[in-house]
């Protein structure tokens, strides 16, 4: 193909800006388009966008990262607070005053196609992926949740002991999933890491021996009761697990008690699950998986109840929490977003954090393309990247301490999955071209991820009286150095003009049609 003189131009053009930028450390995004304004950001071998280091603005001054649907990913800029400015009507104000949850963190889940898909690639492609994610040039991950054995998103179906009746667990062990795939990953991302990071396990099923079904899939419960030897040889499993994982140098902060309890109670489920009433559930724990931690060397770990989509509660909060001999062996409630257009936060989430404030909410799966009605993978979708944000902020300002999102890595088509349940990820792999693309969705987390660590806190951000009525999403966090955050989205068409105020003074702002942007400043 012969370029144009235009194109030649162009090509020089982004080549100088890319020598530019170099020199500055931060490498911009290489773009393709997949129709108007669907744009994702080309990685391979010798070649990623990068981000620099967070360096906090001298005080007096604030630094602001926007991402837009007109072609922006995470693109710095830098301004001064005014002191005396005629505000606009819109004014969100900083109030330190109010404090409410800390941030426990944001990430994305190493399942087997997730692995798979990493390791397609040419190895410093590898780590241009590995890096975007979780080293201070990308989005500084500080979550990862593991599938504890298969789940859809693996090739075939299996657990640890799938040797029948083997209630000693003699037989326990680890997969090539395991040891050749996840477990090789993690170290790098452990090495490549700057923040603490912390890893939670979930388990899909348990061998079949110890089901009502005998079948990975489709409605089925645990054998007999709380207490008896199935429950026992189940909660020793997760148990076993940890010390396995532990051999290979790594530790879990938290489990959840099982992914989805109520997707084993629905007729022909589809794909790996172990069906739990609320009560079941608390039982469990009480008799059998609280005091098999408790009892283990890994007397610290979290353990998470729920892991299933919000519409629960707080019924199933209720239900374990209210309960001592259960309640004293948790810590926090995972919730998937899944169904959350027929569960509003207000009916779920808040009266849940009103009952149990001593317990974490943490936000543990998310993906698009689930539903039916979804087209699996849409290469450039900006909307979905507003989907990830609208839902991250809601959370946030409704007590929930973190979001992690599903998948990492998927191929084009949205897997592998053994049961073809496809969707999309932040970032697609095309092994065939030994490439990946950082989608919208990559960089609407990166909004939140990267300035908001661990140990921050929400504050109150209040809108000016005038315009309770915006399209402005927004959300402002206390970091544990002492700087403010605040992102701002804006999902509609048009550009708006806000102030944002502080004790320092007034930024005067405007948030582009369809952006998102994070504020980050020294408070005096």
């Amino acid at each position: 193909m012969v370029a144009t003189g235009a194109d030649a131009l162009g090509w020089r053009l982004w080549l100088l800006m890319v020598a530019v930028h170099w020199a500055a450390g931060a490498r911009p995004c290489s773009p393709k388009y997949f129709g108007l304004n669907a744009m994702v950001c080309v990685c391979n071998a010798t070649y990623c966008d990068t981000l620099d280091p967070v360096v906090l603005p001298a005080p007096g001054t604030y630094v602001k990262y926007e991402s837009s649907k007109a072609g922006k990913r995470l693109e710095r800029s830098e301004g001064s607070f005014q002191r005396s400015l005629r505000a606009p009507d819109l004014v969100l104000t900083v109030d330190t005053a109010q404090r409410y949850q800390e941030v426990k963190g944001f990430g994305g889940s190493l399942t087997d196609a997730a692995a798979i898909n990493i390791l397609s690639l040419p190895e410093t492609a590898q780590d241009h992926l590995l890096r975007s994610y979780f080293s201070e040039e990308g989005l500084e991950y500080n979550l990862i949740r593991l599938p504890m054995a298969s789940c859809d998103f693996s090739l075939h179906a299996y657990t640890y002991d799938d040797v029948p009746f083997d209630y000693e667990l003699k037989h326990f062990s680890l997969r090539d999933e395991d040891t050749k795939l996840k477990i090789p990953l993690l170290h790098r991302v452990l090495a490549m890491s700057k923040r603490p990071l912390s890893l939670y396990a979930s388990p899909w099923t348990s061998p079949t021996w110890m089901k009502t079904s005998e079948s990975f899939v489709g409605k089925g419960t645990l054998k007999g009761q709380a207490g008896d030897k199935y429950h026992k040889t189940w909660a020793n499993y997760f148990v076993r697990f940890l010390d396995e994982y532990a051999k290979h140098n790594l530790t879990f902060w938290a489990v959840t008690a099982e992914n989805e309890p109520s997707a084993g109670l629905i007729n022909n489920y589809p794909f790996q699950c172990l069906g739990f009433t609320a009560e079941q559930q608390r039982d469990f724990i009480a008799r059998d998986l609280g005091p098999a931690l408790n009892n283990s060397s890994h007397r610290g770990i979290r353990l998470i109840i729920l892991d299933d989509n919000r519409l629960h509660l707080p019924h199933w909060a209720k239900v374990v929490l209210e309960d001592e001999d259960a309640a004293r062996y948790v810590h926090g409630i995972g919730i998937h977003w899944y169904l959350d257009f027929i569960g509003p936060i207000q009916d779920t989430v808040v009266p849940t954090h009103e009952l149990f404030p001593d317990y974490f909410i943490l936000a543990t799966e998310a993906c698009i393309g689930a539903h039916f009605w979804e087209r699996d993978v849409i290469l450039g979708c900006w909307e979905r990247g507003n989907q990830y944000s609208h839902s991250i902020l809601t959370n946030l300002n409704h007590f929930v301490s973190g979001w992690t999102d599903w998948n990492l890595a998927l191929d084009l088509e949205g897997g592998p999955n053994w049961v073809k349940n496809y969707v999309d990820s932040p970032i697609i792999v095309d092994s065939s071209e030994g490439i990946f693309y950082k989608q919208p969705m990559f960089y609407h987390m990166g909004h939140f991820s990267k300035f908001i660590p661990e140990g921050s806190q929400r504050v109150g951000l209040v809108a000016s009286k005038e315009s309770k009525k915006t399209d402005l999403e927004y959300t402002a966090f206390l970091r544990p150095d002492g700087a403010v955050v605040v992102v701002v989205l804006n999902r509609s068409p048009q550009n708006i003009t806000f102030g944002l105020a502080d004790s320092v003074g007034l930024i005067a702002a405007v948030a582009p049609a369809n952006s998102i942007q994070t504020y980050l400043w020294q408070r005096q």
